[in-house]
Formats: C-alpha cells, structure tokens, sequence
C-alpha cells in the first residue's frame, strides 16, 4: 500500500526523523495561512501517488503567501502526468505547503527488500534529486548498498559507511548517521517495503532533512497498523484492483488485451509467460485464490470485462483445494450473467475436473476448451486476434 508524501512524512516523525515543517490542504485559500504560518516562502508540492512531479509542474516555489494562493489554484485540480502515471495522469486533489530552506545540497538515500538475500539495503547516492533507476543504469558505482540485519538494525559502523559514501563531514555526518539509524527502525517496525528520501536534503546550515519521501507498506502486515490502513487513498488507486480486493482477489491491471482468470500465484505467472511465449500480452494478473467460491468466480470475470482492452480471456485452474466444478459452475453462472462478449479459453485440471467439463459442455455456451497450457494460449492469442 502507498501513502502520499505528507502521511509519509507524518510517519518519520514518529521516529525522530526530520522533515521540513509542512501543512496539507485541499483548498487554495488555505494555502495563504500554511504560507503565513512557514514563513512566507514556501514550497507547493502536489501530493499524488507518482514521482517526477517537479518535472510534470506539480512542485513550485512560492516567494509570499500571496503567490503561494495562486499555485496552490493552479495545482488542485490539475491533472498532472509523469513519468509514473501514465498518459492519463492524475487528478491533484491535496498539495503540500512547506517552508523553503536553504539547500546545499541534495542526495539520495532509500531503504528497500533485497530479495535475493532475504534482507533490507540502504542505497545511498551523492545524485540526489533523480530517479534512482536512471543513476543505476548510467553508473552503477553511483549507489552505495548497505545490507542490514533487520533483528539487529542498522549497526553504527553501517550507518556511518552510508554517511561515508555520501561524502558528508562534520555535523552533517553526525546528523547523517543519526538519520539512518531512525530511518531504519521506522522501516522495520512499520513492517514499510519501501522508504525513499529523495532528495536527502542537507542545508547551508549543516541539517539533514528528508525533503521528499516515497513510503509502501506491506498489505499483509496492515493488521498491525490500522493508522496506516487507514491512509489509504482509494482515489490514487486503480477502480478494477480496489473492487477485486472487496471480494479477496489478487488483481493488477497491465496493458494487454488477453484476461486471465488463474488459481495460484505461481500458476499465474507461468500462465501469462506462456501467453507472452505465444505471442500475446496479458491484460492482468488474477489470482483467485485456492479456495474461491462460485461467486468470487463471478465477480473476477465480471472484472476481467470490465477492462475494455480485453479481446479474450482465458481461465486457467489446476483443481487442488480449488475444485473445477465450482471453477465451471462459477463460470457458467458469470457468463449467462453478463454475456460473453469476448471468447473465453478454458483449461482445467486436477479435483473434479471430468465434472468441470461436463458442467462447461452441458451449459451450451460457446466456451472454447483446452487441453493443456500450450494448447490454451495458443488459442486465446488467437481469439484476441481475431483468428
């Protein structure tokens, strides 16, 4: 789950870890006091799920709170596009008004999941202020990586190489080492997948601040912080992946035209590689889970349609703890309720399967059956191509 910069930010505070003072609001006049209350000059910051923001026009520099009102106009409401979002960008409904320091400089520092050793990394860069993808691909020697033992936290020899590699001396180093530490226990305890401060600011004045910050949090550990949960901003949120977590599905919308309907992670996957493998694009992950019911089934397809790129969908279930008949007769029942306005791929295998078939044949549908994986995405790529 992803919060916006200002909850990301009430969030490090909890932990000591410093922060521009800042006030968010949803109405332009508002902005004139939070500038008063600054110190006049401010910065509007634009607060949706997406970087680049700056670069999109979604960051100003206020001299007064007279012009502070006016950007704050110009910026709620605007649809702003970068990099993140997509061509059809997104709709500004908060921004952030923060005091303005006085910069040094900027740098880069993010906490994330290696997965390839099952630990957290500190990444540390003296290229603050751009994407940490495009100072990876251009140098990778760029970024320190600090492994951390998340038991132990970030030991003070740790925190220091970080301070070390983003060439930091005198207070500033302190300050810097401090951080990171804070930083770390936040990360950790608020079970974060990722925290990015960029840029880590560090003023004419020798502090270190986090002038920007990107948190995402684990669903799965949201039971243990119901004040994050309740951060969650629906509006920043795909409208197809907030209704399919109603009714406990796994879905992510990507940019293909073949839907997939799959129980299992890891059957997921391999079903849309195989449907690359066969020359098509996935439209989504879907996962219904192993043990769905009928009505879950229903609502997955009626999900999948609702994607208007859709071209063909194919059901992919191997019957463990999921049975293919309650696979086929959620089929039936969803494809009798809202049409079946695409072709629909059916492979099924596993508990059952031999009465999931004789369910789909019986139901005079005009369901396309396969045997195997192969053979179900070859002919879904060729039904959404119209072959």
């Amino acid at each position: 789950m992803k919060v916006h910069e200002y909850q990301a930010k009430e969030i490090l505070r909890r932990y000591g870890v410093p922060t521009p003072r800042g006030i968010v609001v949803d109405n332009p006049e508002d902005a004139r006091a939070a500038a008063k209350e600054l110190g006049g000059r401010v910065v509007v910051k634009a607060q949706i799920h997406a970087g680049g923001r700056g670069k999109g026009g979604g960051v100003k520099l206020a001299k007064d709170p007279d012009e502070a009102v006016e950007l704050a106009k110009k910026i709620i409401g605007m649809t702003l596009v970068t990099h993140q979002t997509g061509p059809e960008g997104r709709i500004v409904g908060k921004v952030l008004i923060e005091e303005a320091l006085n910069i040094d400089k900027e740098l880069y520092l993010g906490i994330t999941l290696d997965r390839r050793i099952g630990m957290p990394v500190v990444m540390a860069s003296k290229q603050g202020g751009m994407e940490i993808e495009e100072v990876a691909e251009r140098d990778p020697s760029a970024i320190h990586r600090e492994p951390i033992d998340s038991v132990l936290g970030t030991l003070p020899f740790q925190a220091r190489a970080v301070a070390n590699a983003l060439g930091l001396t005198g207070d500033s180093y302190k300050k810097c080492v401090d951080f990171v530490q804070k930083l770390m226990r936040c990360y950790i305890e608020m079970d974060a997948s990722l925290a990015e401060i960029n840029p880590l600011l560090v003023t004419k004045e020798g502090d270190v601040l986090a002038l920007d910050c990107k948190m995402n949090f684990d669903d799965n550990a949201l039971f243990r912080h119901k004040d994050v949960a309740e951060m969650r901003d629906l509006k920043e949120e795909d409208a197809l992946e907030v209704e399919a977590s109603q009714f406990g599905l796994n879905y992510i919308k990507l940019d293909g035209n073949v839907g997939c309907m799959v129980n299992g992670a890891g059957l997921a996957m391999a079903t849309m590689d195989i449907i690359k493998l066969a020359g098509g694009q996935p439209a989504n992950f879907l996962d219904v889970g192993g043990g769905a019911s009928a009505e879950q089934v229903r609502n997955a397809f009626r999900i999948i349609l609702s994607d208007a790129n859709v071209k063909a969908i194919l059901i992919n279930i191997f019957g463990g703890i999921m049975r293919c008949d309650r696979i086929a007769e959620g089929v039936v029942s969803a494809s009798r309720e809202v049409g079946l306005p695409v072709p629909v791929v059916v492979r099924l295998e596993g508990t059952n399967v031999e009465l999931g078939k004789e369910i789909l044949a019986k139901s005079g549908l005009p369901l396309i059956t396969a045997d195997g994986m192969w053979d179900a995405a070859q002919k879904v790529v060729a039904a959404a191509q119209g072959k």
